[in-house]
């Protein structure tokens, strides 16, 4: 690899969907390692957004040992349960689920009592605990200062002002970048901040973040994300590499011949929510082919001087419709919460016509993201050319 070479991983969003992208990066190291790789970081600049900010800030913490972050995901997703991640114990489902629904079919008659508004559909606070115990943020300016790791970011949106905000910290002081609607904020990364890009609108609660001396009320980091790709390159990434959480492409042809019943508020939820974490990567991936193709064009003496640069971009994505593995799984969830979305249209009706697209968000169990991960190990292998090509490795 050339010296001057700098590799980005981004993770998207897409909450137990994450799982697949565990499955691609440890098909990816495994590749890595049986082509002599060198040892080290292979990602030195990296970005994640929602659940994939999760993921980025695990491996962020063990950028010293490789080995070791990629073996602490794979523990902990192929051993994960909806326990770990939101309250399913009736209380919990009651306090908040519970009076959601009730305020969305009652809320004319209780609009004035503010102790039954509940601030999410699900009560997150297991999952606060699970992040302390797998990511120790106060390694990061460590790592950076020992030359392990370049920078860390995560995404979040704001509810206040409408502002998409990349969080990050790096090496010595970086040039925060401002773009329409969206901008980028230097400093010491917290679980706030991963909590909140991780805050799946209307499931999980907002997060109150400081921005430009105030507090604001910020939420998952998909949310008018216009360029997903673009903090791993204002942050010096030449090469990256993009891990979806959902197909980029449907295959050609109608997925039903006859019409379904009026969709369920969990059948338009899940594809909000598809529309939230999917289409913005593959606008995003579209944009940056097209200005390398353009980049290709132009004559080497002129490129040097532009401000554009060509960025190598692999861009691994599901194979399958994740939505559709989410169907099969629908009964790993625990009684209480298979009432509360049944109560909002998911069923095992069938797939494409139950809400399993937005269950597919919610189902952390074991048997879905063990599934996620070997259709991500599966996807990767069968890029393998790929994957050496992009890290400049010999077939071995």
């Amino acid at each position: 690899m050339h010296a001057a070479s700098t590799t980005g991983l981004i993770l998207t969003g897409g909450g137990a969907r994450a799982a697949y992208q565990v499955g691609v990066l440890r098909a990816v190291h495994r590749i890595r390692r049986a082509a002599g790789a060198p040892p080290g970081n292979p990602y030195p600049v990296l970005a994640g957004t929602s659940a994939g900010a999760l993921n980025a800030a695990a491996l962020a913490t063990d950028a010293d040992d490789a080995d070791a972050g990629i073996a602490k995901l794979v523990r902990v997703w192929e051993n994960m349960h909806v326990e770990q991640v939101y309250r399913t114990d009736s209380f919990g489902v009651i306090r908040t689920g519970a009076k959601w629904l009730t305020m969305m079919s009652m809320g004319w008659a209780i609009a004035r009592m503010r102790r039954l508004r509940p601030r999410s559909m699900l009560d997150n606070l297991p999952l606060h605990r699970l992040l302390a115990e797998m990511i120790d943020l106060s390694r990061i300016e460590r790592l950076i200062a020992d030359g392990h790791l370049k920078a860390l970011a995560v995404s979040a949106s704001s509810y206040t002002s409408g502002t998409h905000v990349t969080f990050y910290q790096a090496a010595g002081e970086h040039l925060p970048w401002i773009r329409s609607n969206r901008v980028a904020v230097q400093g010491e990364l917290t679980m706030a901040h991963l909590l909140a890009s991780a805050a799946i609108p209307f499931m999980f609660p907002a997060v109150t973040l400081p921005l430009q001396g105030s507090y604001e009320w910020f939420g998952d980091g998909s949310m008018r994300q216009t360029a997903p790709i673009s903090p791993a390159i204002h942050l010096g990434a030449d090469r990256i590499l993009v891990i979806g959480a959902g197909r980029m492409r449907e295959p050609a042809g109608p997925r039903t011949t006859a019409p379904s019943a009026y969709p369920s508020i969990a059948q338009i939820g899940g594809h909000a929510l598809s529309s939230i974490f999917l289409d913005a990567l593959a606008v995003d991936a579209e944009r940056l082919q097209r200005i390398n193709a353009t980049l290709s064009l132009i004559p080497p003496e002129i490129r040097n001087q532009a401000a554009l640069k060509p960025v190598r971009l692999l861009l691994i994505s599901p194979s399958e419709r994740l939505d559709d593995i989410a169907a099969r799984h629908l009964d790993a969830l625990p009684s209480s919460i298979r009432a509360l979305l049944g109560g909002i249209g998911v069923s095992k009706a069938g797939p494409g016509s139950n809400g399993a697209a937005l269950a597919s968000y919610l189902l952390f169990e074991d048997a879905y993201t063990r599934e996620l991960m070997a259709l991500g190990e599966k996807d990767t292998d069968a890029r393998r050319a790929e994957v050496l090509q992009f890290f400049d490795l010999p077939e071995r």
